[in-house]
């Protein structure tokens, strides 16, 4: 008789979840509009309950600015049985011209934030100076599973 090794499938609290999103800083971003549905990886930090992020123009930018509901998904993976995944739902909100004291206040949060990750953004040795929009995606809502394996 030989043993067989079986997952056992978990779920992860809220407290494992947001440590996992804040550990990492790139993730896969979901966005829909109409019937379409897209996936692109992105860079981000976490931080206080928001995903903090920069762009270029194009496709996912338009899309989500019609249809600003967004889910993140990171993933740990060490083998078949032996994984941690965390999706994070939310609004993306464009943070580019900000408008009055209160809109410029977020957005220099925001390069705080992405240049806690990257000391270089928005310098010149920026390695991605065409990634000029600045966005934020609220986390609404958190969820995580695991597998661990099983003798």
């Amino acid at each position: 008789m030989t043993d067989v090794t079986r997952p056992a499938f978990a779920e992860m609290s809220r407290d494992d979840s947001i440590a996992l999103l804040a550990r990492h800083h790139v993730g896969r971003l979901a966005f829909t509009f109409r019937d379409r549905v897209d996936i692109e990886p992105i860079s981000y930090v976490y931080d206080q309950g928001w995903l903090y992020g920069r762009t270029s123009p194009g496709t996912k930018l338009r899309t989500v600015q019609h249809h600003p509901w967004v889910a993140l998904q990171v993933d740990e993976i060490e083998g078949r049985f032996e994984w941690r995944s965390v999706v994070a739902r939310g609004a993306i909100y464009i943070l580019d011209t900000p408008r009055g004291e209160a809109e410029l206040a977020v957005y220099e949060r925001a390069v705080d934030v992405l240049r806690a990750a990257d000391a270089d953004a928005f310098t010149e040795s920026d390695a991605t100076p065409h990634r000029q929009t600045v966005f934020r995606i609220h986390v609404d809502q958190v969820t995580g599973r695991c597998a661990t394996p099983e003798a």
